[in-house]
C-alpha cells in the first residue's frame, strides 16, 4: 500500500506540474489584461493588467508604428471629393443654415429682416442654398491643404485608447485570439514534459527544494517559451515538409483583416474624426477657416445691397452678424456633417488600405503592430510565472511530507 500510494505520488509529478504550466500562463494572460483599472494600493501593492496600464505610451507607438507609417492624414484628407461630400450634407445644411440666417438676422437686424417681405428672404436663402457647393469646395480645398494642424491623428488614438481601455485590450485579444489560447493550453503540455526530470530527480534525490526548483522553472520556462513560439522564428523556415514560423507572424494576412477593421470601425472613422476636428487641439484652426469663408460668403451676398444694406444695419451690427454667423455654423457644424459619415467610410477606405499596406509588411515589420507595446514588460509575466509555480512546488512538497 505504500509502494502504491509513493508511486502515485511520483507519477502525480508531471501532472501537477502540467497544472501548474496551465495555471501560470492562464494567469499570465490574464494579467496582461486585466484588471482595467489599478487594484489595490498604488502605486506598488496592487495590479493593472499590463495593455491598460501602458495604452497611452501603446497608442502613441501605435501611432508611430503603424499609423504614420501606412496611412498619412494628408492622404486620407485628399480623398474627400466636395462635390460628393455637398450632396452627402446638402439637404441637411440647407435647414441648418436657414436657421440659422433667421436666428443672426433677427438678433443684429431684426429691423431689415422683419420689413423684408417672405419672397425676399426666400431670395436670400435661395442666394445662399445656390451658394453652398461654392463655399464647401473652398473649405475642403483649404482643410486638405491644412489637414495637419486642423487634425492630430496621434491625439485622435491616443485620445481614444486612453478614454476606453476596453478598446485597447480588444485590439490585442481580437488580433491575437489564437495565440492568446495557444499561450494557456501549451503550458500544460510543456509543464508536463519538464515535470519529466522533475520526477526522475525526486525518485532519486528526495531533497526538499527539488518540487520547488522545478515549479519556478516550469512556471518561468513554459511562459517564456509559448512568448516565444508565437513570434520566432520571424522568418519562415521549412522542414520535414513543414513550415515553422512564429504563430502571430505566419497568420499575417488574417491578423492584418482583423487589426485594419477594428482600426476603422473604432477608431478612424469619421465619428472620431469629427469629433477630434470640432474639439481637438486643432478646432481653433477650423473655426478660423470657417470664419475666412463665411466671412468672404457675406462680403457677396449683401455685395449688391451695399451700401444702404451696411447704412440700414450698422457697422457694429453687421460686425457682429458676421461673427454670430461664424459662430452658428461651427457650433452646429455636427448637425449636418453626420450626414456625411456613410460618405466619408467609403471615401476614406481606411480599413481595406491598412489591412493591404499591413499584409505587405516585412516579418519584422508586422511584429512591430503589436508586441513592441508590451515587450519591455514581458519579464513581468515570466517572473510572476516563476513565482507562481515556486509556490506550486512548495504547496506540492507539503503534500508529498504529508503523504
Amino acid at each position: 500500500m505504500d509502494w502504491n500510494l509513493q508511486t502515485l505520488s511520483l507519477l502525480s509529478i508531471p501532472l501537477i506540474s502540467a497544472l501548474v504550466g496551465w495555471g501560470t500562463n492562464y494567469l499570465a494572460v490574464k494579467m496582461m489584461f486585466y484588471p482595467l483599472k489599478f487594484v489595490g494600493i498604488p502605486p506598488i501593492f496592487g495590479w493593472q493588467g499590463l495593455i491598460p496600464a501602458k495604452r497611452k505610451e501603446m497608442a502613441e507607438i501605435e501611432v508611430e508604428l503603424v499609423l504614420g507609417k501606412l496611412l498619412s492624414v494628408e492622404e486620407l484628407a485628399n480623398r474627400l471629393e466636395p462635390e460628393a461630400l455637398t450632396k452627402a450634407i446638402e439637404h441637411r445644411l440647407h435647414q441648418v443654415v436657414r436657421k440659422i440666417v433667421n436666428e443672426v438676422m433677427e438678433s443684429s437686424a431684426p429691423t431689415v429682416w422683419a420689413a423684408l417681405p417672405v419672397q425676399g428672404k426666400n431670395l436670400v436663402y435661395r442666394r445662399i442654398e445656390d451658394d453652398i457647393p461654392y463655399l464647401v469646395a473652398k473649405m475642403v480645398e483649404d482643410f486638405q491643404h491644412n489637414v495637419n494642424e486642423i487634425l492630430d491623428i496621434k491625439e485622435l488614438v491616443v485620445e481614444q485608447l486612453v478614454n476606453s481601455p476596453e478598446l485597447i485590450n480588444e485590439i490585442f485579444l481580437r488580433s491575437g485570439e489564437k495565440e492568446f489560447p495557444f499561450i494557456v493550453q501549451s503550458g500544460f503540455y510543456f509543464g508536463f514534459l519538464f515535470g519529466l526530470p522533475t520526477m526522475a530527480l525526486w525518485y532519486f534525490y528526495q531533497e526538499w527544494w527539488i518540487l520547488p526548483l522545478g515549479g519556478l522553472l516550469v512556471g518561468y520556462a513554459t511562459n517564456w517559451i509559448a512568448i516565444k513560439i508565437i513570434f520566432e522564428p520571424k522568418q519562415p523556415i521549412r522542414f520535414a515538409g513543414l513550415t515553422i514560423q512564429g504563430m502571430f507572424l505566419k497568420r499575417q494576412t488574417e491578423v492584418s483583416r482583423v487589426y485594419a477593421d477594428i482600426i476603422e470601425q473604432k477608431l478612424i472613422n469619421p465619428k472620431n474624426i469629427t469629433h477630434m476636428i470640432l474639439h481637438g487641439s486643432g478646432s481653433a484652426q477650423l473655426l478660423e477657416l470657417i470664419e475666412l469663408h463665411v466671412n468672404d460668403a457675406i462680403e457677396r451676398y449683401v455685395a449688391i445691397a451695399q451700401p444702404y444694406f451696411a447704412l440700414g444695419v450698422g457697422s457694429e451690427n453687421y460686425f457682429k452678424m458676421k461673427s454670430m454667423a461664424v459662430k452658428r455654423l461651427f457650433e452646429d457644424s455636427d448637425k449636418y456633417l453626420y450626414y456625411a459619415f456613410d460618405y466619408a467610410n467609403e471615401a476614406l477606405r481606411v480599413g481595406d488600405d491598412l489591412c493591404e499596406r499591413m499584409q505587405a509588411l516585412s516579418s519584422e515589420e508586422f511584429e512591430g503592430v503589436l508586441r513592441p507595446a508590451y515587450q519591455q514588460d514581458e519579464w513581468k509575466l515570466i517572473v510572476t510565472g516563476a513565482i507562481l509555480g515556486m509556490a506550486a512546488g512548495f504547496a506540492q512538497l507539503y503534500l508529498m511530507m504529508l503523504g
